[in-house]
């Protein structure tokens, strides 16, 4: 059955139809921040609906997956030239940013990086291929202050390894997914790259998140499983109940002790009793359900009413709902603790939303590759 509840959604313009707005997360400024797949950009937009558009040198670097980074800008894959960016949020106006902004960071002002990975099976490389062997490129600082869109790129060791998604980790390193070369790999602030291949061929790594448990949790989108490597590069791998689920983004939500539990389809290796440690959730794009797996490898799934909408990405909001974007009906779901669901329309015909993000306004952010950002807004009956 399918539940419905007064919606509101708005959208706005942020660039010309075929763009391609993919991913969208709150930056540390308080502003939406979005890749431009196609046209090789990053975008950002105030909360006033102010945007500024930020060229990344070339549209072939297919800017997909973007994270708030642990020093205080945005770290994002360049899928398409094999890289990871990153672009700095500024702390103070430039570069066309709009009114209304929130805090920022100094130049220096950023946490440490964590111990290095000592253990595991790994491959260590400093990206040397970067701006002025390190520098940024953009506007430019005054006095050690950074300003907003200054871009930096760091080659990656293995040759077409296709990065994706991308995350902080416990660590203070970023770490990401390599599709193309079943490697997870790990960048600090500083550009020293390290690869941990995986324990099986062709899995096409694709989401990233960090786990509640300090690890961080991957999709392997052709393997139909959820992989979890620990910070020294332990992998273990938990095989998903549907075949052909086909996962791709992923996301950390509440622990299962924070309210009601979901009643789905439960299976997991050593599931003796209730959990409460926490868990993620992530899209089942082939099957048309959302999975949630907690850090013990419990798996739950549920199958949404509509089995051809291939899901997407999946955020989930401070009340415990997983929202998630309907990629193949155009539309953004919502999956609430107590396992009701709505499905919201949206409004630009051929939208082909992908990432959401909840926004510093509370309402859901959704990237429409139409060229447009869907706000969504729930109102009460």
């Amino acid at each position: 059955m399918r539940h419905t509840e007064e919606t509101r959604v708005e959208l706005t313009t942020v660039a010309e139809p075929g763009s391609g707005p993919y991913d969208i997360v709150t930056g540390p400024d308080g502003a939406l921040w979005l890749t431009l797949a196609h046209s090789g950009e990053i975008a950002r937009l105030t909360m006033d609906g102010h945007s500024d558009r930020y060229a990344l040198g070339t549209p072939a670097c297919t800017p997909t997956v973007l994270t708030p980074g642990p020093d205080g800008a945005l770290w994002f894959a360049r899928t398409g030239d094999h890289r990871i960016g990153r672009i700095t949020a500024g702390d103070r106006p430039g570069n066309g940013d709009g009114p209304g902004n929130g805090g920022g960071f100094m130049a220096g002002d950023r946490p440490r990086n964590g111990d290095r990975p000592r253990n595991g099976d790994r491959d260590r490389f400093t990206a040397g291929d970067r701006f002025a062997a390190g520098e940024e490129r953009g506007s430019g600082g005054a006095n050690g202050v950074r300003v907003v869109g200054e871009t930096a790129e760091f080659a990656l060791p293995t040759p077409q390894c296709g990065p994706y998604g991308i995350v902080t980790g416990a660590d203070g390193a970023l770490w990401f997914t390599e599709m193309n070369a079943d490697r997870i790999g790990r960048i600090t602030t500083d550009g020293e790259v390290t690869e941990f291949p995986l324990p099986l061929s062709g899995g096409f790594p694709s989401g990233i998140a960090a786990g509640p448990d300090g690890a961080l949790w991957f999709t392997l989108h052709k393997a139909d499983a959820v992989g979890r490597i620990d910070l020294e590069g332990h992998v273990t791998v938990y095989p998903l109940p549907t075949k052909g689920a086909g996962p791709v983004r992923i996301t950390c939500g509440p622990s299962l002790a924070d309210g009601p539990g979901l009643t789905g389809d439960r299976r997991g290796a050593g599931d003796t009793g209730p959990a409460g440690g926490g868990e993620l959730w992530f899209a089942e794009i082939g099957a048309g359900q959302i999975g949630r797996i907690t850090v013990e490898g419990r798996i739950e799934e549920f199958p949404l009413p509509d089995r051809a909408c291939k899901p997407h990405a999946v955020a989930v909001a401070p009340d415990g709902v997983c929202w998630f974007t309907e990629w193949g009906a155009n539309r953004v779901g919502a999956l609430a603790p107590d396992g009701h669901v709505t499905e919201h329309p949206l409004p630009a015909p051929g939208g082909e939303p992908h990432g959401l993000t909840v926004g510093p306004d509370g309402a859901i952010h959704v990237a429409l590759e139409t060229g447009e950002v869907a706000r969504v807004s729930t109102v009460a009956p």
